[in-house]
């Protein structure tokens, strides 16, 4: 967009900067809503421990640390660094949330050094406004060369705890879980 299409001029003595209403719509989309305020919570330094089942593996043990960090007042960013589990070493994940007003529902991204495939969110809060919800379509769990459904669900405990389960859903139509991992505010 150039400057002549973002700004009109009012005709007069004195000339007024008017911004257009394509860009006054976007500016308005950026302004924080409550939506936005409750990722506020996510923010800090955290060490989380996590219990990770896959298909046909005996469930492992990890730990890791990650640090959250506000992009203004409408996204957040997330990086973490920790163990995979079944002696694949460490990993390194990114994760992007924000909430677009236009789709009524909070979006985000998610990668780790593990994979090729970066996840694509969309979620939504439930009626408690603790919960949070991220569904996204990746690499089925259970039917190779497939796509398949995946939940990652955020629960507020308090200020200083929350957890992040994730789930796929199986060829039985039932959401499974695959992991839970446990964030604790650094102190």
């Amino acid at each position: 967009m150039t400057v002549d299409t973002a700004v009109n001029h009012h005709e007069g003595d004195a000339m007024t900067d008017v911004l257009d209403p394509q860009m006054q719509s976007m500016l308005d989309a950026a302004k924080p809503r409550p939506e936005h305020r409750w990722l506020q919570q996510l923010v800090g330094e955290w060490t989380y421990e996590s219990e990770m089942a896959e298909p046909g593996k005996p469930p492992v043990k990890v730990k890791g640390t990650g640090r959250t960090r506000a992009i203004g007042d409408i996204w957040i960013t997330s990086e973490g660094e920790g163990e995979m589990g079944w002696g694949c070493g460490m990993a390194s994940t990114m994760t992007v949330l924000g909430y677009d007003p236009e789709k009524g529902r909070f979006v985000g991204t998610w990668l780790g050094t593990m994979m090729s495939k970066l996840w694509v969110y969309e979620g939504f809060l439930d009626e408690t406004k603790r919960v949070l919800t991220l569904e996204s379509e990746g690499p089925s769990m259970t039917k190779e060369g497939e796509t398949g459904k995946y939940r990652d669900i955020f629960t507020i405990i308090d200020e200083d705890y929350h957890t992040m389960t994730g789930n796929f859903l199986g060829d039985d139509g039932v959401w499974h879980e695959m992991m839970t991992m446990h964030f604790r505010r650094k102190k």
